[in-house]
């Protein structure tokens, strides 16, 4: 057992059995073992790893609804956070959503290896799945990890996750006091309200946050703008 997972686990009131610890360790055995043959981390240090994916991941669980809920974890790469919290949080129904097809073969290869029957993965870029009617305002929490700056990662999150209930739980770090102001307008018209910049208390991670964007009502279905329409240009 790993004492810092056990700990970031108590922090949200829950308890980590053998068998969670045992496949915690057999995802990032998978996960370096795969980064091998593709780009899925830069982090290749087994002890790292511990703390920086799994350990990261476990930061988010005093965030989650209490009961049974439904998590999308955008950009997932190669399953950090969603993979962690799908084994930390059983009674969650986990949708990894990654738009590059050996990234998305990985992870159905790893949810299988794992016995993860919470877990769906879906192939495909996010501001598609922000339009799919499968999606769309369907997720009670939707995460993002090092994927792009708040006021992108609002449009691609905010679309996912239900009105008046829903929320999104983006993981940032030192820049996210810059990115906050310029995400304010992109977060106003998706429907989103002021978020909650909650800081991380992890080992060797500085300056880490939590920013927790609540959602008012329903986003405009103009949002998220396909890629050729937005031309890399964020809301603003």
């Amino acid at each position: 057992m790993i004492p810092l997972w056990n700990d970031l686990a108590s922090r949200a009131g829950l308890t980590l059995s053998d068998e969670q610890h045992t496949k915690l360790n057999r995802y990032l055995d998978l996960l370096l073992e795969a980064n091998t043959r593709m780009n899925l981390t830069r982090i290749t240090d087994r002890a790292a790893a511990e703390v920086q994916h799994v350990g990261d991941a476990l930061t988010l669980l005093p965030f989650l609804p209490g009961g049974a809920h439904r998590l999308g974890d955008v950009g997932t790469g190669g399953g950090v956070p969603g993979m962690p919290l799908a084994i930390a949080r059983p009674d969650a129904q986990v949708v990894l959503i990654e738009s590059t097809k050996k990234k998305a073969a990985f992870l159905s290869e790893a949810a299988r290896a794992l016995g993860l029957e919470n877990v769906t993965i879906v192939d495909t870029r996010a501001e598609d799945a922000g339009q799919s009617p499968a999606l769309r305002e369907t997720f009670d929490v939707a995460t993002a990890r090092a994927v792009a700056t708040l006021d992108w990662l609002a449009e691609w999150c905010l679309p996912l996750v239900k009105p008046k209930t829903g929320k999104v739980l983006a993981m940032k770090g030192a820049r996210a006091s810059e990115e906050l102001p310029a995400a304010a307008k992109a977060i106003n018209l998706l429907n989103g309200a002021e978020p909650i910049v909650h800081p991380v208390d992890l080992p060797g991670s500085e300056h880490r946050v939590i920013v927790e964007i609540p959602k008012r009502g329903k986003t405009d279905p103009r949002y998220p703008r396909n890629a050729t329409v937005a031309k890399g240009k964020a809301l603003s």
